[in-house]
């Protein structure tokens, strides 16, 4: 693979993207979002979860067998080193229209191998007026791969939830957006690192995040 200036050809493609993916209808995942198992790694029981993970094969998503999640406590500060297990996304999801023009809007953007695998990880944020909502609790962080999205599918009675860019830890933002729905931001994990801020109710009732994440490599291990 070349390089330019010491970054690879797959490293060079992008720094970050933000797009509004028009085709999609992000009331067709909805129904799926209302049925997602709690998150039992994280304290608290405010985010819940589903992952899978694909390949694409032209216009079409290949899934592949069930993996777990794992992250070194270099990426992972709260978790790391743990082998996580969530279930699958459903299969009446992966079925949709949308969600494979999502995966395909995320695989050509980063102009991925076509072998290259990619976890979607399907995560609702809930929040009361007792109890803010963390959608990053591990901090300002990277993922450990290569290219991450960050879709966001729904908001509802929150204030809060903006996401950031640092090209370092202890520097400020270089990227600052509430993602809303139909917006996808794409990043490359090799330069930037994220995090979302917290999320909190605007009336006396539970909020809710819902958002898919992609990453690719999956950081799914069999």
């Amino acid at each position: 693979m070349q390089t330019v200036g010491g970054i690879t050809e797959i490293e060079y493609a992008f720094l970050f993207t933000l797009r509004k993916v028009n085709s999609i209808n992000v009331e067709d995942f909805q129904p799926f979002f209302n049925n997602l198992p709690v998150d039992p790694y994280i304290k608290g029981k405010y985010r819940l979860r589903r992952l899978s993970r694909f390949t694409v094969a032209g216009d079409k998503l290949i899934k592949l067998p069930h993996g777990y999640l794992f992250q070194s406590r270099e990426y992972n500060p709260l978790v790391g080193d743990v082998k996580r297990e969530f279930a699958e996304l459903e299969d009446g999801m992966i079925e949709l229209e949308s969600f494979t023009k999502l995966i395909l809007a995320f695989s050509d953007s980063c102009k991925l191998h076509p072998e290259a695998e990619i976890g979607v990880h399907q995560i609702r944020t809930i929040c009361s007026p007792d109890n803010f909502g963390n959608p990053a609790p591990e901090g300002i962080h990277q993922d450990g791969t290569d290219f991450i999205g960050i879709f966001s599918v729904y908001r509802d009675n929150i204030q809060g939830g903006e996401t950031h860019l640092y090209t370092a830890k202890k520097e400020k933002p270089v990227f600052s957006k509430v993602l809303h729905p139909g917006e996808l931001l794409l990043v490359n994990d090799h330069e930037f690192f994220h995090f979302t801020t917290p999320i909190k109710p605007q009336t006396a009732a539970q909020g809710i995040r819902d958002v898919f994440v992609l990453t690719s490599p999956s950081l799914l291990i069999d």
